[in-house]
């Protein structure tokens, strides 16, 4: 029963947050209207590439160090 009402008061609490949502996002129309979107999407991309090759390198001395401490 008490699970029954906790996902009564969930859903409702989503409906909630749901319509109190405004659709309209002011920054993001202005970067569009202004070209600076692109900006915006180059530096995420140039950080999440930074990210993934540091992990890569990170990875392969990682492989590197077990090899050499399994084979000695």
């Amino acid at each position: 029963m008490a699970r029954k009402i906790i996902l009564l008061l969930s859903a409702l609490l989503l409906q909630l947050i749901l319509l109190a949502q405004d659709n309209k996002v002011e920054m993001a129309d202005t970067f569009r209207s202004n070209g600076k979107i692109f900006v915006v999407v180059a530096v995420i991309v140039t950080i999440f590439t930074g990210i993934i090759l540091y992990l890569v390198r990170l990875d392969r001395r990682i492989t590197k160090l077990e090899k050499n401490s399994i084979n000695p």
